[in-house]
């Protein structure tokens, strides 16, 4: 299967695949692919660019069906939703404007859609319509600070927002502030209010966080300095607690990395994490309540430049989405060691994530 993609007698009823792409760059927007149920494999049925630069992507249901939500990475940034009850995806109405600039991810919580608006700094909340369509901003939450490095921490970041595993709260990741910030959504209102903040190293430039499977430990990733930081939640008190700084390269000789995204397996025992520069996904080993996490392998992601990292729902695959080289990679998972086997790649343009729906 390594290089080759099935053909188009794919089963009818495969899952399907959503991959973003960057159309600034060539990509053709939302690219459709079937999922082979037994080899994982990639065959694209179709693309919609009814929005440009949908760089990230999530699922939500609305009582027509499920529904397919994606930022639209622009100045002012905007995002678009799509009725997925088709062989494609189709517009749920015109893109709305977030009232920030260049939104990089989203996520949805509690009846709302939330943005990560990278530009500005700010995380927008969009209430959602009956049958799942995006209405104007209810809150756009400011955020201050800074960090040391003068190319990328002079003014915040925002770079993720999303919401705890108990649902109580939302998280925004903000790289250009060195932070974690905790806040607390009022579903009545959609007003989201700041609870508290999580201070990371000075320059670690946090990107995106995962959780572990058992809620209790979640694992910031740093773009500009490679590092994986472990840390407590308690979602009790909304509380985010660094207990151990992990480099991702401990002798410092495959830098520069700029690392883009964490995964963690669903029995939690493994993150992994890609790495733009290095064009590689390194393996990390976590203990058994997931607080303390070690480097034991690295391998190449089958590309240049891996924009994004998904796990498959099954568990046992690894999807990353190589923007520079222009194609998706899958690889089979080792259960015990972790380690990725390359088992295939679909060309796409400028590609920068995937999700599967």
């Amino acid at each position: 299967m390594e290089g080759s993609v099935q053909g188009a007698g794919a089963d009818k009823g495969a899952e399907r695949a959503f991959i973003g792409s960057f159309t600034s760059a060539g990509g053709r927007g939302i690219v459709v692919a079937a999922v082979d149920p037994h080899t994982g494999a990639l065959t694209e049925t179709g693309a919609v660019d009814a929005a440009p630069n949908p760089s990230y992507l999530a699922l939500g249901q609305a009582g027509d069906g499920p529904v397919l939500y994606a930022v639209s990475e622009t100045l002012p940034g905007a995002v678009a939703a799509y009725d997925l009850t088709g062989p494609l995806p189709r517009p749920l109405g015109a893109p709305v404007a977030v009232r920030g600039d260049e939104p990089t991810h989203l996520a949805l919580s509690r009846g709302h859609l939330l943005t990560a608006n990278y530009g500005s700094g700010s995380v927008s909340v969009l209430p959602l319509a009956a049958d799942g369509a995006p209405q104007a901003p209810s809150d756009v939450l400011p955020n201050e600070g800074s960090g040391p490095d003068p190319d990328r921490q002079l003014a915040p970041h925002a770079h993720q927002v999303l919401p705890d595993p108990s649902g109580r709260w939302v998280l925004g990741v903000d790289l250009g502030t060195d932070a974690v910030r905790i806040c607390a959504l009022d579903p009545a209102t959609g007003g989201l209010t700041p609870h508290g903040q999580t201070a990371l190293s000075p320059g670690t430039g946090p990107r995106h966080l995962a959780f572990h499977p058992a809620g209790r430990h979640a694992y910031v990733l740093g773009e500009l300095r490679p590092t994986v930081t472990v840390c407590r939640w308690d979602a009790t008190a909304g509380v985010l607690d660094p207990v151990a700084e992990v480099p991702l390269f401990p002798d410092g000789s495959e830098l520069p990395a700029f690392p883009s995204a964490p995964v963690v397996s669903h029995d939690g025992r493994h993150l992994w994490v890609a790495v733009r520069g290095t064009d590689t996904i390194v393996v990390l080993a976590l203990d058994a309540d997931g607080e303390r996490a070690r480097v034991v392998a690295s391998v190449p992601c089958g590309g240049a430049w891996p924009r994004d990292l998904v796990l498959d729902p099954s568990g046992t695959r690894l999807y990353a989405a190589n923007e520079r080289s222009g194609d998706v990679s899958w690889f089979d998972l080792d259960a015990e060691s972790g380690l990725p086997r390359p088992a295939g790649s679909l060309p796409v343009p400028a590609p920068s994530t995937v999700l599967f729906g």
